[in-house]
């Protein structure tokens, strides 16, 4: 199996490799894989899965960088054969299959949340992720339709913080900077250290969305005075992909070629939400990866492995 990845120095796509290495590695059917793990654009993907092609991988699991800007590679892995799973973000080719979070809804969710206990007016800080990248456009779908919905919503600053840390504080740093009023904050993947900048800068700690992430679920326990709720985005839909792709090549195929996990809120603001809070914390867990390390029915791996992040 050949794996193309462009994001790297990020606890998402990180836990998404390791599930992936894992999920491979329990198979007993996967021989070997070929991992591309880097930072580069959509030119740098379409010469990595050229590659995996050339070297004839029986398949390819990518998280792609742009919904259309690889599908000539993707066509071409059609033309040799090798079925084609899009993990995370979907893709415009016909021929490739999808696993991935709803990212729509998970953007839906978590805005809803957050304007409703707003009492639907308010100003609010939208701090988006990568630009042009299928979930970020996805989620910007559910965004403005939790927004329509709510027209007492008021969008006083929006940023892409490129789902990097340091990033987003600093954008955040200087919006505080210009003393604009904000009643809340929703965030794409970096949500705990906008919690850690909210509070080195004695700022209000307004109602913040943000994902599962170990850290974050650790401070909505934790932080005293902290409103907030933590959306689920599973990264071990990685794992997931090397399943689907294991299954297609024994011969079986799925009745849909898209299959997307529904996300759950977990609010600290009910008992209900603090109860799933408490029970997915787990500080083993790096701060930056999502709780959600396996995926029932999908993933076979144990905790130890994942974190291992061993492959076959």
């Amino acid at each position: 199996i050949g794996v193309s990845n462009t994001l790297t120095n990020n606890g998402w796509r990180e836990e998404m490799i390791c599930s992936i290495n894992a999920q491979s590695a329990v198979s007993g059917e996967v021989a070997e894989l070929t991992v591309n793990h880097r930072d580069t654009d959509a030119a740098g993907q379409l010469e990595d899965l050229r590659n995996l092609i050339a070297a004839e991988v029986d398949a390819i699991i990518v998280n792609p960088v742009s919904p259309d800007a690889v599908n000539a590679a993707l066509a071409e892995a059609a033309e040799a054969g090798i079925p084609v799973i899009s993990v995370d973000q979907a893709v415009t080719d016909p021929d490739a299959y999808l696993i991935a979070n709803n990212q729509e809804e998970y953007a839906y969710l978590g805005a809803t949340w957050l304007f409703e206990t707003l009492g639907g007016e308010g100003d609010v800080v939208y701090m988006r992720g990568f630009a042009g990248h299928p979930a970020d456009d996805d989620r910007h779908v559910g965004w403005e339709r939790a927004l329509e919905e709510n027209p007492g919503i008021n969008v006083v600053h929006e940023v892409h913080t490129g789902w990097d840390q340091a990033t987003g504080v600093q954008q955040l740093t200087d919006f505080l900077a210009t003393g604009t009023n904000y009643d809340g904050i929703w965030t794409s993947g970096i949500d705990n250290v906008i919690v850690d900048a909210l509070i080195e800068a004695d700022a209000e700690l307004v109602p913040i969305v943000g994902a599962d992430n170990a850290g974050f679920v650790q401070q909505l326990i934790e932080v005293e005075g902290l409103v907030g709720a933590a959306v689920t985005n599973p990264a071990s839909v990685g794992g997931a992909g090397v399943t689907l792709a294991i299954q297609l090549l024994n011969g079986e195929t799925p009745d849909d070629k898209a299959v997307l996990m529904e996300p759950a809120l977990w609010a600290n603001d009910t008992d209900e939400g603090m109860a799933s809070l408490e029970e997915a914390n787990d500080p083993d867990i790096d701060p930056t990866w999502p709780l959600g390390i396996s995926i029932e029915g999908w993933t076979d791996y144990t905790k130890e492995q994942i974190l291992d992040c061993e492959g076959p």
